[in-house]
């Protein structure tokens, strides 16, 4: 393992039960709540391994997931994670008692999994705060929406100096 990635894991704090997980995934963020021992509670879909990593992106192609109790050195892979409670100075955290008792009623169990309304993010909020959201959904719309107001307003740019040129013929 590069030095790089033993300090980075050295180097992080110990998650507490309750903890939001974050994992770096090459193309997005995987999402686990820490329950304890080393085990994390997550959404897979019904065909991943443990370990699998980036495989994970397939839940994206099914609109069912399994809940998951595995060892978070399993689920992380060879990707970095870190604690992230972003939310908790917006929202009260519920106890982690509360928190582990929820996410442990659900292990095994098959639930809906949407990309943009239920997925692994809004399922550790959930249980993490009650309140279900997906930051990553709410900064890929706004992207989106940002990248149609900048084409549209190369559009009207295009046909305002295609009138230009007409004019002027």
């Amino acid at each position: 393992m590069p030095l790089l990635i033993v300090l980075f894991l050295v180097l992080q704090p110990e998650p507490k039960p309750g903890d939001l997980i974050e994992i770096f995934r090459p193309i997005y963020r995987h999402w686990a709540i820490y329950v304890g021992d080393g085990y994390v509670i997550h959404l897979a879909p019904p065909s991943e391994i443990a370990g699998a990593g980036a495989a994970s992106i397939m839940s994206a192609l099914t609109d069912k997931a399994i809940v998951k109790k595995e060892l978070l050195c399993d689920v992380a892979g060879r990707d970095k994670y870190q604690v992230n409670n972003k939310h908790d100075s917006e929202y009260t955290p519920l106890p982690p008692n509360k928190i582990i008792q929820r996410a442990e009623e659900l292990v095994g169990q098959e639930v809906l999994y949407k990309l943009t309304s239920e997925n692994c993010e809004h399922f550790v909020n959930e249980l993490r705060y009650g309140v279900a959201r997906s930051d990553q959904v709410t900064d890929a719309i706004k992207v989106a929406g940002i990248a149609g107001v900048g084409l549209a307003a190369l559009g009207l740019i295009g046909v305002m100096l295609s009138r230009n040129k007409k004019q002027k013929q």
